[in-house]
């Protein structure tokens, strides 16, 4: 059996006290997450929590893909908490560990309905980047999964984009780990940052556009060469229900279907 990871203790993150106010815009049945108007960070549908609404949170999930049954996942940022709602409920087996720097993001957890579970669930208000950096140092077991996710006010956070940030994900993976991370398609840096990607984990990557194409998500795996055909072949759903098979099948094709 695989021990959990021991976390660092870790401050509140720098400038916490001046972090950004976002915030919840509820109308049809959805509550929203904002910043700015013009930038959405999350959305919920009130009758379904758990539901993955927005279409590059479908995306992230391929890595249900390389793994079904990840030990340990972290997440760097939290949102609305959509991603971490979805691997509560149907990965009952797994870890939840989750890096946020805004404490008033943090303090909207019960406004998106993200459950308590101190046994499964650890959330941390730290910078992301510090933190991943702090647990490259343990010798203990690591993460399977690493999503990251962090965007502010500003868009992507710089720090969640550097080459010593990705090299640090590379160290904190388990042999046969995987990071995802979500960036803007359409950053005037995004080559830069997939370039960082790649020099980190020595070329093992896999990019998709989300459905809607504002997202770009980044798979790149610790170990094994990513094998196309190995992926196209299985059927990663196979032992979810249906309710996990309706959100994400479509989407697993869609990913098949693009990969190259």
């Amino acid at each position: 059996m695989k021990k959990s990871i021991q976390v660092p203790a870790l401050t509140a993150a720098p400038g916490a006290s001046t972090a950004e106010l976002p915030f919840v815009f509820t109308a049809e049945g959805h509550k929203s997450l904002y910043f700015t108007l013009d930038q959405l960070q999350s959305r919920m549908c009130s009758q379904r929590p758990t539901h993955l609404d927005v279409d590059y949170t479908r995306t992230m999930m391929g890595f249900l893909m390389f793994n079904r049954e990840p030990a340990h996942i972290a997440m760097i940022g939290l949102g609305g908490g959509s991603l971490l709602k979805f691997c509560y409920r149907h990965l009952p087996a797994t870890q939840l560990t989750v890096v946020e720097i805004n404490p008033h993001v943090i303090a909207l957890r019960a406004e998106f309905q993200v459950p308590d579970d101190p046994d499964r669930i650890s959330v941390h208000c730290a910078d992301g980047a510090d933190f991943v950096r702090q647990i490259t140092s343990q010798i203990q077991p690591r993460f399977d999964v690493i999503l990251v996710d962090g965007f502010d006010c500003q868009g992507q956070a710089a720090s969640l984009c550097s080459q010593d940030f990705y090299e640090d994900c590379y160290l904190a993976l388990s042999p046969r780990g995987i990071m995802v991370a979500n960036l803007h398609h359409d950053h005037p840096e995004h080559a830069t940052f997939t370039d960082r990607i790649r020099n980190a984990f020595e070329g093992n990557l896999m990019e998709i556009a989300s459905k809607e194409k504002s997202n770009s998500i980044l798979f790149a795996c610790k170990g094994p060469r990513i094998s196309v055909n190995e992926l196209r072949d299985k059927d990663s759903l196979a032992h979810f229900d249906q309710e996990v098979r309706d959100q994400l099948q479509k989407e697993f094709s869609r990913i098949s279907w693009l990969m190259n």
